[in-house]
């Protein structure tokens, strides 16, 4: 068994949206009970968070939008940027925590600690463009985190792999200039799902052009789409970008049973992309692969699979 991490911390749950939005508390909620009651949570080494430190959110965000996301939530407004976006005057203070706890899990890691790991935070984070808040993202966590292994750890090259139903657009942008940045996505396609960018002809610019590659599925596809994109697509550009740790938007409401999906992936098509996922971690970086939950809003699904996810990285079956 590997020794795999598991970011939580119950502060994450202070950040409440309105009533009835689907990134709600109860998405942790429903994960952490699920690890507990199936003694998963007691093989895991758990980890705590704590707030980042204001210079590592400014690796990617403008100076600007982060004082104007902070003043929005102690003002006291329902939202920021868009309705969609719910805050609370907690809200704020947990995006640094979500941040800051995944920046401790990549400390865990690169010193040795454990060999991987899953985060369990909230707000999630791939929309969030430099200076604007989307999609419930207001800190772009595995964008921040990958600036952070670069600069704190001397990581050369970082892989990104989002899975989410919806394409990662911030992250993307972010990096889309980037040679040492690999961004792969698979999403359902943007003519029919939110934020509608992640076309296959989007790979970068500049000296980025061909580290960006996006798999868009249409809407009513699932397992056989998702491999084939997966082995054609995935798997061949990772084995020639050769990442030496691999960072996972990891999204689970391209689930058959999750209302925030138009496509139809099932329990073991998930299953299919995390055990890939791991053989290239193992074939090229050793092993490190940290995981930062993304969407997933079945709340019946999302703790099954997170479970299940979790079991492969840390090899448990």
């Amino acid at each position: 068994m590997k020794r795999t991490g598991f970011l939580y911390d119950d502060r994450y749950l202070l950040h409440v949206t309105f009533e009835g939005h689907p990134e709600s508390p109860a998405r942790l909620k429903s994960i952490h009970s699920r690890l507990a009651e199936s003694g998963v949570l007691e093989k895991l080494t758990l980890i705590s968070a704590e707030a980042a430190k204001q210079m590592w959110i400014e690796s990617v965000h403008k100076i600007q939008y982060i004082m104007r996301f902070e003043e929005a939530c102690l003002m006291g407004f329902p939202d920021f940027d868009h309705p969609d976006n719910s805050v609370c005057r907690d809200t704020y203070e947990i995006a640094l925590l979500a941040v800051g706890g995944i920046l401790r899990t990549i400390d865990a890691m690169m010193g040795g600690a454990i060999d991987n790991a899953f985060c369990a935070v909230r707000p999630p984070g791939h929309h969030a463009e430099v200076d604007m808040a989307m999609g419930f993202c207001f800190f772009n966590n595995i964008a921040i985190a990958a600036k952070y292994l670069q600069k704190k750890w001397g990581i050369g090259r970082v892989g990104i792999i989002d899975f989410d139903v919806h394409h990662g657009n911030g992250t993307q942008h972010t990096f889309e200039n980037d040679p040492t940045v690999f961004y792969y996505s698979i999403h359902e396609h943007p003519s029919f799902a939110y934020p509608g960018t992640g076309r296959e002809f989007e790979a970068g610019k500049g000296e980025g052009n061909g580290y960006t590659l996006n798999s868009p599925v249409l809407p009513g596809r699932g397992d056989d789409e998702y491999k084939a994109m997966i082995l054609k697509d995935l798997v061949p550009a990772f084995d020639a970008f050769k990442p030496e740790v691999i960072l996972l938007s990891a999204g689970f409401d391209a689930h058959e049973s999750d209302l925030m999906s138009g496509v139809s992936l099932t329990t073991e098509g998930y299953d299919f992309i995390t055990d890939e996922i791991v053989k290239l971690a193992d074939r090229h970086a050793g092993g490190r692969v940290v995981s930062i939950l993304e969407g997933g809003y079945n709340l019946d699904v999302l703790p099954i699979l997170v479970e299940n996810h979790i079991k492969k990285l840390a090899g448990m079956e």
